[in-house]
Formats: C-alpha cells, sequence, structure tokens
C-alpha cells in the first residue's frame, strides 16, 4: 500500500452528502434506494478508485446459473468479422455457466444502452464491442461500479477502461514491409473511418515502414472512408488508379475494402499481382475467396472474444487486473495478390 489510507463509507457519505445510512444500503445492494440515489454512491466509489468501499450487486444483478448474465451490445450487422467475435463471446460466456444477452444489429447504434445496465435485471457485466459511444459515457457507466470489458475500441480507450484489441499498428507495419520488399515506392493507402483507433494505428504502421525504407507517403495517395466496406473500398480504388502517376500497390483497410480494390483493377484491364499488388487486414473468408486470394493480416479475432469474456469474469469475481489494455498480436499472411513492383 502507498500514499492515501483506505477511504470508508463515511468518505463517501461525505462525497455525496447523503447519510452514513444510506451509503451504507448502496453498498450492501439493497433494494430500498432510489435509483437517482444509488447512482450518486456509485459514481463517488468511481470517482475514488481503489480506495473506496466496494459495492455488492445491485439488486436483480444476481440470477443465472453463476450470478448473472452478460449483455453483449454489438450495434453492427453480424458478418464474418463481428460474427467470429460474437460466437468466441457466447461460447467463453457459456463456458462459464453463464447466460449472454446479445444486443446486435446497426438500430442498435440509435439506442441509448449504456445508462440502463445498471439497473437492467438479470444482468451481472457488458461486453461492448467498437462501441460508438464516446469515452465520456464510458466513464460514467465505470464510474457507477458496472463491469464491462471493451473489445476492439473505436477511439482511445479511458485508461481506466478494460480494452481488448488487435496490434494494429505492429499488423500495419509488417504488411507494409511485406510491400516494400517486393519493390514497391509508391502505395496507395485506402485508409478506415476518419478517428478510429484500428485506422490510425494502422496507418501509423504503414508510415513506418514507408519510412524505413525512405519513403515519405504521398498525401495523394492516401484515402479515408466513411464506412469499410467493399462499395467504399472500390470508390476509393477507382480514385487511386486514375491518378497520372498511378501506384503500383494499394493497401486496404480491411479485407472488403481490398475486394472492392480488385473489382477497380479489374475494371480498368490490371492484372492482380502483375501490374498491381493489393492488400488487405482481418483474414475473414472473404479473403480466402477472392481472386486472387488476397494477401492479409490475421486478426485474432476468436482470442479476442476469450479474452474479453476471461477479463470480466475476473472483474466479477473483484480481481485486480495487472493489464488493463491488452493488445493481441498479428500475423502476415502471404497470398497469390501481391508480387513484384512492375518495372
Amino acid at each position: 500500500m502507498t500514499g492515501r489510507a483506505r477511504a470508508t463509507v463515511r468518505d463517501v457519505a461525505a462525497e455525496t452528502g447523503l447519510s452514513i445510512a444510506t451509503v451504507s444500503r448502496v453498498l450492501n445492494g439493497q433494494s430500498n434506494v432510489a435509483p437517482h440515489t444509488r447512482e450518486l454512491v456509485l459514481e463517488a466509489v468511481g470517482r475514488l478508485g481503489d480506495q473506496a468501499p466496494r459495492p455488492r450487486a445491485a439488486p436483480g444483478a444476481q440470477g443465472g446459473a453463476q450470478g448473472g448474465a452478460v449483455y453483449v451490445r454489438c450495434p453492427y450487422v453480424l458478418t464474418d468479422y463481428f460474427g467470429l467475435i460474437v460466437s468466441s463471446v457466447g461460447e467463453t460466456i457459456e463456458l462459464h455457466g453463464r447466460q449472454m444477452i446479445l444486443g446486435p444489429g446497426e438500430s442498435a447504434q440509435r439506442t441509448a444502452v449504456l445508462p440502463g445496465l445498471p439497473e437492467r435485471p438479470g444482468v451481472a457485466g457488458a461486453i461492448l464491442i467498437l462501441p460508438p459511444e464516446p469515452g465520456e459515457e464510458l466513464v460514467r457507466l465505470r464510474d457507477r461500479g458496472f463491469p464491462f470489458v471493451v473489445i476492439d475500441p473505436r477511439t482511445p480507450p479511458p485508461k481506466d477502461i478494460v480494452a481488448v484489441s488487435a496490434a494494429h499498428f505492429a499488423g500495419g507495419r509488417k504488411m507494409m514491409a511485406h510491400v516494400v520488399e517486393l519493390g514497391h515506392r509508391r502505395v496507395g493507402i485506402i485508409g478506415g473511418p476518419v478517428k478510429w483507433l484500428p485506422s490510425e494505428a494502422r496507418l501509423a504502421g504503414y508510415t513506418a515502414s514507408l519510412a524505413d525504407a525512405g519513403v515519405l507517403p504521398a498525401p495523394e495517395l492516401l484515402r479515408h472512408v466513411p464506412e469499410p466496406n467493399i462499395e467504399h473500398g472500390y470508390l476509393a480504388a477507382r480514385e487511386l488508379l486514375g491518378l497520372p502517376d498511378r501506384p503500383t500497390a494499394l493497401v486496404a483497410f480491411n479485407d472488403k475494402m481490398a475486394v472492392g480494390a480488385l473489382r477497380a483493377a479489374a475494371e480498368r484491364g490490371l492484372s492482380v499481382p502483375g501490374d498491381l499488388s493489393v492488400a488487405g487486414f482481418d483474414d475473414i473468408d472473404i479473403s480466402r475467396a477472392a481472386s486472387p486470394a488476397l494477401t492479409t493480416v490475421r486478426q485474432p479475432l476468436e482470442e479476442m472474444g476469450r479474452m474479453a469474456v476471461t477479463l470480466l469474469m475476473r472483474l466479477l469475481s473483484r480481481h485486480t487486473l495487472e493489464a488493463l489494455h491488452v493488445s493481441l498480436g498479428t500475423e502476415l499472411i502471404v497470398r497469390g495478390s501481391t508480387g513484384p513492383a512492375p518495372r
């Protein structure tokens, strides 16, 4: 122990302006407390941090085989990318003897789910996959004492938020190093949405490998897309391939966008990889079904799901986590869509 003495119920009462008896009822998980009062106490506990007394589970958060279900928020279509993560999360939750409550679908992005999670009956904690909510909302949820883990954060997670992601920078660096080793110097980059953490980290990895080869990234060779899908990958690739001095390689934010780039190359009569190399990221099914099969970076999607559930179970058991931000390694997968730079 260092620094401050451990906070007491009296300290929480002073922080909130409530009576010691009221604070004790909240911390003991008793039901005769108004929701607003409970929220005030939990937010104060969050502000006091590790020194504060820890609340017991709120009424209604008990239930299920091992003390409550896990709410999984994935506000996206469950394609192969998100589907792999959700399947892994669900299987691991079941191994722990708990139930999963799934909130999927893009329409869920417009629903304010997080504020109601602590009072949701039968829910003990949550897994949030690429949450669209800003960091401030995640902090408010944490300050209310509700346990959750973020998978693949869209923006840099606040320091006290538990998060699991892939090593995006290292993956991007490996990919661009491979392209550079093939002799490419004029490389078009089709980046993901602006201000997305994975997009910025991969771009930093790409530019690091280019810099290692003495190449300064050319602004005209960079495109960002609003949505990382096949159509936007196609449109961005079409622009890049229409330049007077076109790139000899295209590196896309993900495999879907790389498939769009293959389509743009075919429209211009370019052979891949003879005239143009194309690479993606993720290693989902579409990368193997493409023609030619895509060179890509494999993300450990299923392992990310398993790791997130493991961390959540430790939070629910009130274990201290030594690492709050876990970054899992990626692997370069070389296939037929990349080759030597044309003369």
